[in-house]
Order: structure tokens, then C-alpha cells, then sequence
């Protein structure tokens, strides 16, 4: 396995972006916090760089190998977060991409990551191995292969939300995740962990592979779930992810698409906020485990809002 990333890694993820990344801002709202009976502290990745905390770490792996690495691309695969995360990370380092892409993911997200320069292959998520596509074209090119979750340095950067969260609003009991593949939950479990915070990952119930692999003891895979949360269609988490969480992560709380959807249209209500289905996980749990988090400091990470803005407001309606 490769080595798993420590404090110290993310703490140097955090150099390597600064002053490229956005330090995101750290959002209350007084009537969420009555109506829950918590005090909610919400870590707006939605307004990141790219739409989304991925770009963290993009941008750590890539600005982090050598020049003779660089020269050859970079291939990745994705959904659409990592996928765009990694052209705009790749873009502005003089890097040629290429994102393998799901033939159905949001237009938004599609037309986003062309827009920053890189070269999208689109695959069917129901038949194809994206994978073994990416892989095929890394081989093929000689480029770097990133995947979006099972990789050091994406975790260490992921974690930084966690340590700029933590070092605004110290003495948290508790931090919502969104989780798919495992590195934001990894990577702020690393962090939370230092500063004595749970972590609980939250993913959506049609997709429950992680809950189920950590009460196995054993990476569990799944179908592709249906769900609105498409940044966290995933079949299974990584082995990096897996090895961190099962140390470090309490518990797995699940989201329905109804309650993301909720979630969604209390934060545009309230706080005026566009948030993905994916990005609300955290807060869709929080909402509908409130009696578990009475009178407690709980951090919700707003991992993403790329979502197209008509199907947005039709959801929220």
C-alpha cells in the first residue's frame, strides 16, 4: 500500500496552495442554529476555485512533481469535480489534460472542464471501466495518471478545508463530511484527529459502500447507486481512504435524495447559497440527526455547487 499521508503532509498541502486555492469562508446563520439546537459552521467549498474543494488537491499533486513529470499531462477520471479541479490545476501549470468523463454528467461540469483546456473522453459509467480507459490513455501518452481519491497527496490537500475550518473555529466537536470516494473524509479525519474532533462521513443511501465496508472490516463494492448525489456515485472507496477511516472516522450517517434536496433549498432560503446534491450531504444529516448533535459545535463541509442552475431550481421549487 502506498504510504498514508500525515498531518505533516497536509500542513505542507496547505503551503503548496496558498495563495492559489481560495481560503474558503466559515458561514452561520442564527435561525439554522434554533432550528437544529447546534451551532452549525459551515465550510463553504462551494465557492472554491473550480466550484469545489477538489482543487485542493489537484493542485497539491500536481504543483508538487517535478518539472520533467509535469511535461507529460496529466489523465484523470471523474464525475465532474476531480475532473474539473484537475484541468483548471493543470492549466494553470502549463500542463496538457485529459478527463475521462461519464457520458451523463452535468453538462455544467462537462463544459467546465473543456472550458479550461483539457480534453474530455467520455465513457458510459453503466458498461465501461473508467479506469481502464484513463489507465489505456496514461500508457498510450506517457502522462501522469491522478486518480480522484486513492492518492497521498489529493488526501493531504482535501484535509486543508479541515485545517483552515479548525484553525477559524477551534474546539469542535464534530465534523459532517461528504463522502464518496474517501479522500475529503480521509483527509479531514487526519486533521480533526490532531485537534481531538470526530469525523463522520456522510453518503448517500442509494451508495452506502463505505458504512458497509467499515462495519465489515473490508472494502465493500457496490453497483453505480442511483442518486442525485453525483459526486459520490461511487462503487467503493479507496484503500488509502479505507485504511485512514477505519482508524480515524466514528461512523457513517446516510442521506436520502429527499433530504439533500431539502438540505439544498434551506441553504438558497437562508444563507443564499447554491450547493450541489453531493455538497449537502453534510448538512442533509445534520438537518435529520439533529437530536444527536443538541447543544454541540458541528462543522459542515459544503464540498461543492456545481450544478446546473435550471435543474437546481427545479429541484428546490
Amino acid at each position: 500500500m502506498t504510504r498514508i499521508p500525515t498531518l505533516a503532509d497536509v500542513e505542507q498541502a496547505a503551503r503548496r496552495i496558498a495563495g492559489v486555492a481560495h481560503r474558503t469562508p466559515v458561514l452561520t446563520s442564527s435561525r439554522i442554529n434554533g432550528e437544529l439546537g447546534c451551532s452549525i459552521y459551515f465550510k463553504c467549498e462551494n465557492l472554491q476555485r473550480a466550484g469545489a474543494f477538489k482543487f485542493r488537491g489537484a493542485y497539491n499533486a500536481l504543483s508538487g512533481l517535478p518539472e520533467s513529470e509535469r511535461t507529460r499531462g496529466v489523465v484523470a477520471f471523474s464525475s465532474g469535480n476531480h475532473a474539473q479541479a484537475v484541468a483548471l490545476a493543470a492549466h494553470l501549470l502549463g500542463m496538457p489534460a485529459t478527463i475521462v468523463m461519464p457520458s451523463d454528467a452535468p453538462g455544467t461540469k462537462l463544459s467546465a472542464t473543456r472550458g479550461y483546456g483539457a480534453q474530455v473522453v467520455p465513457y458510459d459509467r453503466a458498461s465501461e471501466d473508467r479506469e481502464a480507459i484513463a489507465r489505456e490513455v496514461a500508457e498510450r501518452t506517457g502522462a501522469i495518471l491522478l486518480p480522484p481519491f486513492n492518492h497521498p497527496a489529493i488526501i493531504a490537500g482535501q484535509g486543508t478545508s479541515a485545517l483552515e475550518l479548525i484553525d477559524e473555529v477551534p474546539e469542535l466537536d464534530l465534523i459532517l463530511s461528504p463522502l464518496g470516494g474517501g479522500g475529503l473524509t480521509s483527509g479531514t479525519a487526519i486533521v480533526a484527529a490532531a485537534h481531538g474532533t470526530a469525523v463522520i462521513g456522510v453518503e448517500p443511501a442509494a451508495g452506502d459502500d463505505a458504512k458497509q465496508s467499515l462495519a465489515s472490516g473490508h472494502i465493500v463494492t457496490i453497483p453505480t447507486p442511483e442518486t442525485l448525489a453525483d459526486g459520490a456515485r461511487t462503487t467503493a472507496i479507496g484503500d488509502l481512504p479505507f485504511a485512514i477511516m477505519s482508524e480515524l472516522v466514528e461512523t457513517v450517517w446516510l442521506a436520502t435524495d429527499d433530504q439533500l434536496v431539502e438540505a439544498m433549498r434551506s441553504l438558497a432560503q437562508t444563507m443564499k447559497l447554491v450547493v450541489e446534491p453531493t455538497g449537502a450531504l453534510g448538512y442533509a444529516a445534520a438537518r435529520h440527526g439533529a437530536a444527536r448533535l443538541a447543544g454541540k459545535r458541528v462543522g459542515v463541509i459544503l464540498s461543492g455547487g456545481n450544478v446546473d442552475l435550471t435543474a437546481f431550481g427545479r429541484l428546490i421549487a
